[in-house]
């Protein structure tokens, strides 16, 4: 009989003849000289003066860590400020702040379609997938965008409560999700409608409002958003917002809510900074979409497989882990860091780049860019 120890050795050499092996790269500040394409940092804020005295400000008045879960002494001014200006920024009712975006998923979905159905689209993001295992409900997954199919399962269902959850912009192919169909369907059927907005907020709609800002959907009650503080705004924590009802429900019976520390202060500071940032530099998320577009189309000039970006996100299909994997080293030694994305983060046989287009990206840049994707194209010309 194998030792624990001898069966993780042999997962692990599996793993690696599979080019499924990960490994943390710690970069340095100024991500090892080389273009960054590979975080979620899509306007450029994270390293913004602004956002840095914002965090610096809130670190000497409210100290290091917020001390607590945020139902003992994890609440501070600080943060009814963040979800004050979260709720009215989006058009909704309400907003409560979690310490990540991973468990405002949690605690929206596993708390709101508890015991119920939930319809999960097959390329949500894991925590959304996640959170529907944590829910003890029936989970049935649609294909991807597949309203049709959302309709024949909350119509047939025998449950009471349901919920279909759905990314807005999905964190791979970086297409949108039919948003309004969704709603009309989810309505029709009384079901609850639960969009994460992560790769949305601060890239799509007006001023970075979202998609479902963007949709004419916001003042919906049956419509609950996640956010993320650690993408378009630069900083770190997350949100589910809402009617009154669900908040009040999260904060009564949301575990990940309950049992969490709360978000430290620095990054409430940081993305009240970057709120104020969106609400003045309107044509922030505008340039984001528009460096997207260029890299899908430079992408698939080369002869590349890409897709048409609805945010930021700007996939590169490969194939097999391992080619994605020298693509990336590919680009990395053309000056250029790009995401590497490989089972199960995405289905066998569709390993892929991941380039995320930023605001503040130059012509320079752009050209590097270019010459990165050159050589990956042309590494896979037959010889």
């Amino acid at each position: 009989m194998m030792s624990p120890i001898d069966i993780l050795r042999a997962a692990a050499a599996e793993r690696e003849a599979a080019g499924l092996r990960r490994v943390l790269r710690h970069r340095s500040p100024d991500h090892d000289g080389l273009i960054d394409l590979a975080s979620n940092d899509y306007l450029g804020l994270s390293r913004d003066p602004r956002l840095i005295a914002a965090a610096v400000r809130a670190t000497q008045e409210w100290g290091a860590g917020s001390t607590g879960s945020r139902l003992v002494t994890g609440s501070t001014l600080l943060h009814a400020e963040l979800e004050a200006r979260l709720a009215a920024f989006t058009g909704a009712d309400k907003a409560l702040v979690f310490s990540s975006g991973y468990l405002a998923n949690l605690g929206a979905v596993a708390t709101l379609g508890r015991h119920g159905l939930i319809v999960s689209d097959e390329t949500n993001h894991a925590s959304l997938v996640d959170a529907c295992r944590l829910a003890r409900a029936r989970v049935s997954v649609t294909p991807h965008g597949d309203v049709s199919a959302v309709d024949k399962i909350l119509r047939e269902r025998d449950e009471e409560r349901a919920l279909v959850v759905t990314d807005a912009v999905f964190s791979v192919d970086g297409d949108q999700a039919p948003l309004a169909e969704l709603h009309e369907v989810a309505r029709r059927h009384g079901a609850l409608l639960v969009v994460d907005e992560a790769h949305s907020l601060g890239v799509v709609g007006s001023a970075g409002r979202g998609a479902v800002y963007e949709a004419g959907l916001a003042g919906n009650a049956d419509i609950v958003r996640t956010v993320t503080l650690s993408k378009s705004l630069g900083a770190q924590g997350g949100a589910v917002l809402g009617v009154p009802e669900v908040v009040q429900t999260l904060i009564d019976t949301g575990r990940s809510f309950i049992f969490d520390t709360g978000l430290a202060p620095a990054p409430a500071g940081a993305a009240l900074a970057a709120l104020d940032i969106l609400e003045t530099e309107a044509g922030l998320p505008e340039r984001a979409r528009a460096h997207a577009v260029h890299l899908a189309q430079t992408a698939a000039g080369l002869g590349l497989e890409t897709g048409a970006p609805a945010a930021a996100v700007v996939p590169v299909f490969l194939g097999p882990p391992q080619a994605a994997l020298d693509a990336a080293a590919r680009c990395a030694d053309h000056g250029v860091r790009v995401g590497c994305f490989r089972p199960p983060s995405v289905p066998s046989g569709r390993s892929c780049l991941r380039l995320t287009a930023r605001a503040n990206l130059g012509s320079h840049d752009l050209a590097v860019i270019g010459r990165a994707l050159t050589a990956v194209a042309e590494a896979r010309e037959p010889t």
